[in-house]
């Protein structure tokens, strides 16, 4: 794909995308553009409205961006249109970048038009490809500024959200452990990160019990993986950031086994597809920042060797866990993948993100995050990086008078409180206790956020969560 800048229209010829700010509606002075004249009547830029033209061999498209626009909504009104009006965009496109606009709105602009080719539907016999994955399509940007270099970028954000779709869509008999190490070898090859991995015995060696615990119902063997970037331009005090993602493929429930809801646990692995879709778009970015991640991945099934409900297991970190309830197995590979990175890559800056509780859904419902963290810096960081693209979060307290949830007679912890109430914070609790006090660590339960329903498909679907999030924090660090 090409992407070029050019300031002369009359030069160009195929689609031409117009973003038109609200004006009045019963305005006298229609809306113009080359030689174009539209009645306020029929359209005046009112958000989520469009208006289509047709004049020498071109198709215009006026989108309606509404009074003031913010960074998500823009970025989803130029996916509908990129989604919904592809019988009307040709193989040559220009986008018409009013001088108003910031590089965050052209960049949100692109990303959401790339966004737009995306199509759930992996296995029907019969598909249409989007002119913007033609080999011969091409981008033009109408602009009295330069802003080449924000819409590649803008292109790189919605190729690694565009990869993010895919893993969490794809279903568990394709997305399984070994396809996740596989995905991670290819794209760190590609993209320049160093990817290892720790299978079934070489995990056992490295004492990485709570993860294998976890798997062990499971025929599909687990894979712990590890991701390693450093940029390739010497930086100045590098700052070392670790990630940590939830990457159970599919999650029955193990022995408590799940009564509702269990079509969905394809998304489980949400949290570490986030992070393999951040460390793709950090490699693809060049971040000056060294980044360490780690995913383990797991199948949380039910058979004779699964783990049980009251079995003592041992932990990475050599402290024992007792097990109350198989459902909470989320927990279990994040303490381990959390005390190995800490212990092995000592990184500065620690997040680790998951679709972990149903007790945040019930807090926040499907519009943030749950944000839990004790380093009040880190904090704001994440809020106000969340707040600019859209991906928000909010607090949720790590009081030390929520440590007896738990607390274990017979081992050091337990894995489950066993009460019906402040679910999200227990479980926060619980990896607190692996992170050997860090004092720069933020834990991100995106339940409610990484998988739900919109106007682009008729069931629920991954919305790549965090892949923007967790690189515009490391990048603004």
């Amino acid at each position: 794909m090409r992407t070029s800048t050019i300031t002369n229209s009359d030069d160009f010829s195929g689609t031409i995308l117009i973003p038109v700010f609200e004006t009045y509606s019963k305005s006298i002075v229609p809306i113009t553009f080359n030689g174009l004249e539209i009645a306020s009547k029929v359209f005046f830029g009112k958000k989520d409205t469009h208006y289509l033209a047709e004049k020498n061999d071109n198709t215009y498209v006026f989108i309606g961006l509404g009074k003031t626009i913010d960074y998500k909504s823009l970025k989803t009104i130029f996916r509908r249109i990129s989604s919904k009006q592809k019988e009307n965009l040709s193989l040559s496109v220009a986008l018409v970048i009013p001088k108003q606009f910031t590089e965050d709105q052209v960049e949100a602009m692109i990303s959401g038009l790339f966004l737009g080719t995306y199509d759930l539907g992996h296995f029907k016999s019969e598909k249409s490809i989007h002119p913007f994955l033609e080999p011969d399509f091409s981008l033009s940007l109408l602009s009295e500024k330069e802003h080449l270099a924000t819409a590649k970028k803008g292109i790189k954000i919605a190729k690694a959200q565009l990869a993010t779709y895919d893993l969490v869509d794809l279903p568990p008999n394709t997305i399984n452990p070994k396809y996740l190490s596989n995905w991670a070898k290819e794209t760190g090859q590609k993209y320049g990160f160093d990817v290892e991995v720790l299978g079934y015995e070489a995990s056992k060696i490295a004492g990485l019990g709570a993860f294998l615990a976890v798997g062990k119902g499971s025929e599909n063997e687990p894979q712990f993986i590890i991701m390693k970037y450093t940029p390739v331009v010497e930086v100045k005090h590098l700052k070392h950031v670790g990630l940590v993602g939830k990457g159970i493929t599919f999650d029955t429930g193990g022995l408590n086994i799940k009564t509702a809801g269990m079509v969905h646990m394809k998304c489980d692995m949400a949290g570490g597809a986030a992070v393999f879709g951040a460390m793709q778009l950090i490699a693809d970015l060049q971040l000056p920042v060294k980044v360490t991640a780690i995913v383990p991945c797991a199948e949380n099934s039910v058979d004779s060797k699964s783990f049980l409900p009251s079995d003592v297991i041992h932990s990475y970190s050599g402290h024992s866990i007792e097990i109350i309830d198989t459902d909470a197995e989320g927990r279990l590979i994040l303490a381990d993948g959390l005390s190995y990175l800490i212990k092995n890559f000592k990184p500065e800056y620690i997040v680790d993100i998951a679709t972990l509780t149903g007790s945040s859904v019930g807090t926040f419902g499907y519009e943030c995050g749950a944000l839990f963290t004790n380093n009040a810096e880190m904090a704001k960081k994440l809020q106000e990086n969340g707040d600019a693209i859209g991906e928000r979060l909010w607090p949720l307290p790590l009081w030390d008078v929520y440590k007896s949830d738990i607390e274990s007679d017979i081992a050091d912890v337990k894995n489950y409180s066993g009460k019906p109430v402040a679910g999200a914070i227990s479980a926060a609790k619980f990896l607190e206790y692996f992170t050997q006090e860090h004092n720069a660590w933020a834990h991100l339960d995106v339940a409610g956020v990484a998988f739900g329903e919109d106007e682009f498909a008729k069931s629920k679907h991954a919305t790549a969560y965090g892949v923007h999030l967790l690189t515009k924090f490391i990048e603004n660090l």
